[in-house]
């Protein structure tokens, strides 16, 4: 897949090095076309959409309504109404969290292997009594275990909302969404899916699938910063109290009478960015150009290349699934005995070879398993087996240097 043109920071040299960018699980790099689209606002109509009646005003209000169809077709929403624009996977999570309508006795489930966005707003909301929260755990090999789920939804009838991800940021596996939607339907709970991490290279039909909420970010689908979506079910988003509130929300204040506007608006306070939302749209249309099918097998089959190489490595243990099959571009290791940081920092500064290290903001599951902070490569379109290359050479070589 010959896309690595299409991005600026990857068509330069750095210290006479070219960068080997290993990171998209964490942000992704953004192609010339999102840029700029972006740069068109700021010269061209740079206006506040929905507001006033003239030429900039109508423009952006268009460009923004192209960029919600945009997304809404990118995840086969049946209305782009039921696209709401946040910041970020968190912010959407954090509407659901703060503004469905929960029992105090009501159960929100999680699994062990959640992001901290999909974590702390349940366990903030569990201490103060709004809700409980409840985890169910993986299998040893990190896979779900669904009869455990299945007998856990039978069992338990106060299960109101099961919020779980759909591809994890640890180790790429993704959840059997599916089976998993289905039995919490049959259950009578709803599904808070946080697809920050599949959205960017998985196909995701949310009317097929039954989707109740679909929470995602645009950093990491080749969009800009602070842009991400909450898609919902017509139905439930309509029964959502409000979250953030005040300007463009309300179609009318008289006395203490509020009238509230139709999603999406009532949903989206104040001036938004409308060249981040427009950006987001551009990078919806890139990817559905070159047609997320191809950027998945691209992503897979450049994991099986990266496995094949890095388990010739000794004393480095993979974390997940032994097969690359199942780990949707993530291939994230501890090096026994060398610090994640370190060899992070030495692939940097001497071979400008870009990963990260650390707990990927999922201490709850690195405390549970007592394993070190590690070492993730994730991979993207942009990437080939040039920049696997140079990683693995790179780790060798770190690893050469210190024993």
């Amino acid at each position: 897949m010959d896309t690595k043109k299409d991005f600026p920071c990857l068509n330069q040299k750095i210290g006479g090095l070219s960068p080997v960018y290993l990171d998209s699980a964490c942000m992704s790099l953004k192609p010339r076309c999102v840029i700029d689209k972006m740069v068109e606002y700021y010269e061209q109509y740079s206006g506040c959409g929905g507001r006033s009646a003239h030429k900039f005003s109508s423009r952006t209000t268009e460009e923004v309504a192209k960029a919600r169809q945009l997304v809404s077709d990118f995840i086969g929403a049946k209305k782009p109404e039921q696209v709401l624009f946040t910041k970020n996977t968190t912010e959407s999570i954090n509407l659901v969290a703060k503004s469905f309508k929960f029992k105090p006795t009501d159960i929100v489930l999680t699994t062990d292997k959640e992001h901290n966005s999909n974590l702390v707003p349940w366990l903030l909301m569990s201490r103060n009594k709004i809700i409980r929260h409840k985890t169910i755990s993986s299998k040893p090999d990190g896979s779900f275990d669904i009869e455990a789920f299945r007998d856990l939804m039978q069992r338990e009838k106060d299960i109101k909302m099961v919020s779980i991800n759909h591809v994890s940021n640890i180790d790429g596996y993704k959840n059997p969404i599916k089976e998993i939607i289905e039995i919490a339907h049959d259950n009578n709970a709803v599904v808070l899916l946080d697809g920050a991490q599949s959205v960017p290279h998985t196909k995701i039909d949310v009317e097929k699938e039954d989707i109740d909420f679909l929470a995602f970010s645009g950093h990491k689908m080749c969009g800009p910063t602070g842009t991400g979506v909450l898609y919902g079910k017509e139905e439930l988003l309509n029964e959502l109290n409000p979250f953030i509130v005040g300007g463009d929300t309300v179609e009318d204040v008289d006395g203490d009478k509020i009238t509230f506007l139709e999603i999406p608006e009532k949903f989206e306070a104040g001036l938004q960015d409308y060249a981040g939302i427009i950006g987001l749209g551009e990078a919806a249309r890139y990817l559905s150009d070159i047609g997320i099918e191809k950027v998945e097998k691209h992503v897979n089959d450049l994991n099986i290349y990266l496995d094949e190489k890095i388990k010739q490595i000794e004393n480095v243990k993979i974390i997940g699934s032994s097969d690359p099959k199942r780990r949707s571009g993530i291939t994230n290791a501890v090096v026994e005995g060398i610090n994640s940081h370190e060899i992070a920092m030495y692939l940097d500064e001497v071979k400008n070879i870009m990963v990260r290290d650390g707990a990927h903001c999922v201490h709850s599951w690195y405390n549970k398993t007592k394993t070190k902070a590690s070492l993730r490569a994730s991979l993207y379109l942009y990437n080939d087996k040039s920049d696997i290359d140079a990683y693995v050479e790179g780790l060798k070589e770190y690893i050469e240097l210190i024993r």
